[in-house]
C-alpha cells in the first residue's frame, strides 16, 4: 500500500503546473531552499479559496510572497490581504514580487513579529492562513480567532509536522517542543465549541477549522 508521501508525490504528478511568475517563484524556492506551500496545498487553498470568496484575507508567514499571490486570485472583487513576515529579506523580496505581480494595492506585507503584529491588529478577516513558526502556532491562535469573522475559516498548514506529530516513534530532543505544541494547538482547535475542525494528511498535514456562527452554535 502507497504510503502518504507516495500519495502526495502522485498528487502532485497529474495537479496542474504553474506558469508565469507563480512558476518562476516555484523555481525560485526550490533553488534557493525558501519553504512555499506543496503544490497538493496550494491546490487545497484555492478549491476553498472558491468556496468561501474572502473579502479579506490573513495570511501569518509571507516569505517571498508565494502564497498570498497564489491567494489573490480567489478573492472577492475589491478584497485585500494582509500578510505578516518577520524576515526583512523575505520581507524585501515579498515586495518585490507582489509589485511585479501588479499586486501592490491588493496585498499589504507587515513587517514584524506575528505574536506581536497580531495583537496590535483589530480586523475582522473571512480567512486566515497560518504558515510560519510551527512552535509558536498556540501562542497565534487566540488572536487568529479573535479576528476570524463568524462563518469564517482557519487554514493551518504542516501541522503533522513531517508525521511527527501523529507518530508513535520517540521524537529528538530538539524537535519535542515543536512536536509538543502542535499537538496541544491541533487538541485546541479540535476541542473548541466554537469550531468544527478537519484535519487533511495533505502535504505536511493541513488543518481546517470552521468558525460557527452564533446560530450554529447548538446544532
Amino acid at each position: 500500500m502507497q504510503g502518504p508521501d507516495g500519495a502526495n508525490d502522485y498528487v502532485r504528478k497529474i495537479l496542474r503546473p504553474g506558469e508565469g511568475l507563480l512558476l518562476e517563484l516555484e523555481q525560485y524556492a526550490a533553488a534557493h531552499h525558501v519553504p512555499i506551500i506543496k503544490p497538493e496545498t496550494a491546490s487545497l487553498l484555492i478549491v476553498l479559496g472558491r468556496l468561501v470568496k474572502p473579502g479579506r484575507i490573513l495570511e501569518i508567514g509571507t516569505a517571498i510572497g508565494y502564497s498570498s499571490i497564489l491567494l489573490s486570485g480567489i478573492l472577492a472583487a475589491g478584497g485585500r490581504i494582509d500578510t505578516i513576515e518577520r524576515n526583512e529579506e523575505m520581507v524585501i523580496k515579498a515586495h518585490e514580487n507582489i509589485k511585479r505581480a501588479g499586486l501592490a494595492d491588493t496585498i499589504a506585507v507587515i513587517a514584524g513579529d506575528a505574536a506581536e503584529v497580531l495583537r496590535c491588529l483589530d480586523k475582522k478577516y473571512d480567512m486566515i492562513f497560518m504558515d510560519a513558526a510551527k512552535g509558536q502556532y498556540p501562542e497565534f491562535l487566540p488572536e487568529c480567532l479573535r479576528m476570524l469573522k463568524d462563518g469564517g475559516l482557519l487554514v493551518c498548514d504542516n501541522v503533522l509536522y513531517k508525521g511527527m506529530v501523529a507518530g508513535d516513534e520517540p521524537v529528538v530532543r530538539r524537535k519535542k517542543t515543536i512536536v509538543n505544541r502542535m499537538r496541544s494547538f491541533l487538541d485546541s482547535i479540535c476541542s473548541d465549541p466554537m469550531l468544527d475542525t478537519s484535519i487533511l494528511p495533505v502535504g505536511d498535514g493541513v488543518a481546517l477549522s470552521y468558525k460557527r456562527r452564533e446560530t450554529e452554535m447548538d446544532k
